[in-house]
């Protein structure tokens, strides 16, 4: 959670969002039944979900599809309307706040567009410039700025039907950020992105919070996305927020052992290897052993002592064994 004295700029309380949503059928009979006497369900999207952020924190909101995230990103944006409970976003409630709330916030959905598929981005930028009343030496400086860190200096002319997925991406970013908003919400802004990409991404994510202040509210599948730019994070299943917290305490918390992963030298055998702890992998030279974490250093200095090993090195399990068991339920109260 934000340190006590941070300022909050988002502020969620028993967030809800249900749908009812009509139900049929299949078959002409069932199509002709629901046109008579329609049924209906309730679809509970996001239920009683509370959380604040400080200005300045990447926070990531992990869950799996259908979970809620996009839900609760959109309530926040002011797109859509809660069933109940209360949010403020920048001091503004999103669905009175007009246009004075609109200026302090973006949303980016990585399966979604707003660049002109057929004109240069640089069209798309001008829109915005007009559409929040961005002056024109303003305009011209942030532009600069924001393709000067994307590297975005070659494309900027080119229709956007010839860009790579990634550089569309890229210019994604900039039309967002062009009123250079406090808030940014991201719903996977990597998707389908190669390794580079992601990285540059990332990279000037990191970079942009850094120069302005930025919050950012990220959601992404890759977990590296998370662990490059996010301390803290929001865990959501099935409309309910699981965890909130540092993500490391999480994976304290959950993992109570260290990985060693090993290159082995010759003669070193599985039920050698099995005396100072749990084998994970064995496929000679690679292996790798599960020991406690507060054994980590005696096991370490036994193993090297004792077995022919040519390198060895320390991880955290992966986050998203971590991540795993909290959808599990293994998280606790």
């Amino acid at each position: 959670m934000p340190e006590a004295d941070a300022v909050r700029t988002i502020e969620v309380e028993a967030l809800t969002k249900r749908y009812r949503v009509k139900t049929r059928d299949a078959g002409l009979a069932g199509a002709l039944r629901a046109l008579a006497r329609p049924r209906y369900k309730e679809v509970r999207a996001v239920e009683s979900v509370s959380f604040a952020i400080g200005r300045g924190e990447i926070v990531g909101f992990l869950g799996p599809n259908g979970a809620g995230k996009t839900t609760t990103l959109k309530v926040l944006a002011g797109l859509l309307f809660p069933t109940a409970g209360a949010v403020r976003v920048a001091g503004y409630d999103p669905w009175t706040g007009g246009a004075a709330f609109k200026r302090r916030i973006a949303l980016v959905l990585g399966n979604k567009q707003q660049l002109l598929w057929d004109l240069p981005p640089v069209e798309t930028f001008e829109l915005n410039r007009a559409i929040y009343g961005t002056g024109a030496a303003e305009y011209r400086g942030r532009l600069d700025e924001l393709v000067a860190l994307l590297d975005l200096g070659s494309v900027l002319d080119q229709p956007v039907r010839q860009l790579s997925l990634g550089e569309r991406m890229k210019c994604e970013l900039v039309a967002a950020l062009l009123h250079r908003p406090e808030i940014l919400f991201l719903d996977e802004p990597t998707l389908g992105l190669d390794v580079t990409a992601q990285e540059s991404v990332r990279r000037f994510l990191r970079a942009y919070r850094d120069r302005h202040g930025s919050t950012i509210l990220l959601t992404s599948h890759y977990m590296a996305d998370v662990t490059a730019l996010a301390p803290r994070v929001l865990i959501i299943h099935r409309g309910r927020l699981l965890y909130d917290g540092e993500l490391r305490d999480l994976v304290t918390r959950l993992a109570p052992v260290k990985r060693l992963e090993l290159v082995l030298s010759d003669g070193a055998t599985r039920e050698t290897l099995a005396r100072f702890g749990s084998v994970h992998t064995y496929a000679p030279p690679h292996a790798c052993l599960e020991v406690p974490r507060d054994e980590v250093a005696r096991v370490s200095a036994a193993l090297l002592a004792a077995v022919p090993v040519a390198d060895l090195s320390i991880q955290d399990p992966p986050v998203e064994e971590v991540i795993r068991r909290v959808f599990e339920g293994d998280a606790g109260a």
